[in-house]
């Protein structure tokens, strides 16, 4: 249920959310990760860098940014078929450190990755096994692909603790901030936003919540949720709901930069 007290309340915060959601567009997308898939332009290799920057989109802006340019250098021209081609003994990631990941990390998501891409064609395929369009949220689909990929790991030998932080699964209370970002740059279709995974409606994503969404969230009186958690950014998703019920995830991205960026909302 909403906190906001009043009509006037409600009119004049669903106007500044409009606002600032025009306000950030393309034009403003840097610094974020998603500025690495927008250098894309066929699907296979948008799906793969964006999973990939999503993954990596945790801790300061400046070292994602950073970790995400070494790794890009490394994929080249296309994501996809490096990732096809990934069979090499050698890793090539040995001077990627990325927080809680290790070179060994980085080298097991690509390994994973490729055997998703071989044995499915794609991410989409591979999520899609496991969808369920009559849902609230995307909240089982997302158990399943997490824990599958975290199977997947298992099988192939690879499932390090880094591993294991790159899929976390809402049942443990996560608020799986990082798969969250990743679906709502494949679902949703605007400016900034993809739209590649067109057979999921954009009223299933739930926000993807870090600090500076949480914050300003609590301002908004969009959650009393004092603990970032999945159960957090479900109360923010519903009550963005009720400014755009089918929609509802479009003020993500402004609303991230508007506290990272210290601005006024």
């Amino acid at each position: 249920m909403t906190l906001i007290k009043n009509s006037r309340d409600f009119k004049n915060l669903k106007r500044k959310l409009d606002y600032h959601y025009k306000f950030f567009d393309k034009n403003q997308i840097s610094p974020d990760p998603l500025e690495f898939p927008h250098k894309f332009k066929s699907e296979p290799d948008v799906e793969i860098s964006a999973f990939v920057s999503s993954v990596f989109a945790y801790g300061n802006i400046k070292q994602i940014i950073a970790s995400l340019k070494k790794i890009h250098s490394i994929l080249g021209d296309s994501p996809y078929d490096f990732v096809l081609n990934f069979n090499s003994d050698i890793n090539p990631f040995e001077s990627v450190n990325h927080r809680f990941y290790r070179q060994a990390d980085v080298f097991a998501l690509f390994k994973i990755l490729n055997f998703v891409c071989l044995n499915y064609g794609s991410l989409k395929k591979f999520f899609l096994l496991y969808y369920f369009p009559n849902t609230e949220n995307l909240k089982d689909s997302m158990e399943f692909f997490s824990n599958n990929l975290k199977n997947l790991a298992c099988r192939l030998n690879l499932l390090t603790k880094g591993v294991k932080f790159m899929f976390p699964s809402p049942s443990s209370g996560s608020a799986c901030k990082r798969i969250n970002l990743f679906l709502r740059w494949m679902v949703r279709k605007d400016d900034l936003d993809f739209g590649l995974w067109n057979e999921i409606k954009p009223s299933q994503l739930i926000i993807p919540v870090d600090i500076h969404i949480a914050t300003i969230a609590r301002e908004l009186r969009l959650t009393k949720r004092k603990n970032i958690s999945w159960k957090m950014a479900e109360e923010i998703t519903q009550n963005l709901k009720l400014f755009n019920p089918t929609d509802p995830i479009k003020y993500d991205f402004a609303l991230c930069h508007i506290g990272a960026r210290k601005m006024n909302f």
